[in-house]
């Protein structure tokens, strides 16, 4: 199955060419869920690509020289995040709140989207490439974190305790199984992701030219709310689907490199939580 992170949909934790697939997860005993009577079954490893183009044989235990593991994702995940904080604290220490800064602000997060898209198109992770994307979208974060707090203080602060509950809470949801990521799911809250995002751009068309005011569908005021709480709702999501493609990527011996875009995957994701929730911190300090 493919994720909607482009990065892990670009290679490596997609083990078919479809869209579908999380019901051939790999179960004790070398069988997979859901596919008594398929080729899969009789050939545990037909569908899994790390077996076929790399190593040529069933998922083996991750402790594989080699392959990915948890501990591998997680160092990764501490480094590209460290770097977010990094750019953050310095943007924030050095950059005065100004408009200079926020054009500045703007071109460091068009940068890292640049520099996002570049990766997620490239066959192989380039560690290089997702600590630049970290570094920028760190400034980047960093100068709306100061400008937020100028007018709402402690809001960045609130903001990140709010990424952190979301995140755990999502992870303890997945861990527990009280969230089954299957096909249907995913393609449900994709077909949820994708109505949103074209109703923001409509939105911000319509605030551009002036036809909605005071942001639209973007507001300080309740349907703002709304809106943010469906944001992080799906931001919520998005970690499920990427925490399914990373145990999946494990199970099935991807290669050590895959976990800089495992990486990448959820430190994009965490930056639109924390984006979302400071905004959501702000219309709730506005209406106290």
């Amino acid at each position: 199955m493919r994720s909607s992170n482009p990065v892990f949909s670009r290679r490596g934790f997609s083990r078919d060419n479809g869209y579908a697939g999380f019901n051939t997860a790999p179960q004790a005993g070398g069988a997979a869920v859901g596919t008594q009577g398929s080729p899969y079954a009789q050939n545990p490893y037909a569908q899994n690509p790390y077996a076929q183009q790399q190593y040529g044989a069933p998922p083996q235990a991750p402790a594989t020289t080699g392959r990915m593991t948890m501990d591998d994702v997680v160092m990764r995940s501490a480094m590209t995040l460290g770097t977010v904080a990094v750019g953050a604290v310095l943007a924030w220490a050095l950059l005065p709140v100004s408009s200079t800064s926020y054009f500045l602000a703007i071109g460091s997060a068009l940068i890292a989207f640049v520099l996002a898209m570049v990766q997620s198109f490239k066959r192989t992770a380039s560690p290089a490439l997702i600590l630049a994307y970290a570094a920028f979208e760190g400034v980047f974060l960093g100068v709306i974190s100061e400008m937020y707090n100028a007018q709402w203080n402690g809001a960045p602060f609130q903001a990140v305790l709010g990424t952190m509950a979301v995140s755990g809470a999502t992870l303890l949801v997945y861990k527990a199984g009280w969230v089954r990521v299957t096909a249907r799911y995913a393609r449900i809250g994709l077909a949820i992701a994708v109505a949103f995002v074209l109703v923001m751009a409509v939105n911000l068309l319509l605030v551009a030219f002036g036809v909605a005011p005071d942001g639209g569908l973007r507001s300080m005021g309740p349907l703002g709310a709304i809106v943010g709480i469906i944001a992080i709702l799906l931001g919520a999501f998005f970690l499920t689907l990427d925490f399914k493609q990373i145990e999946d990527g494990i199970a099935y011996g991807a290669p050590r490199e895959e976990a800089w875009l495992a990486a990448f995957g959820l430190t994009m994701t965490l930056v639109w939580i924390y984006v979302e929730m400071l905004r959501l911190v702000a219309i709730f300090s506005s209406n106290d």
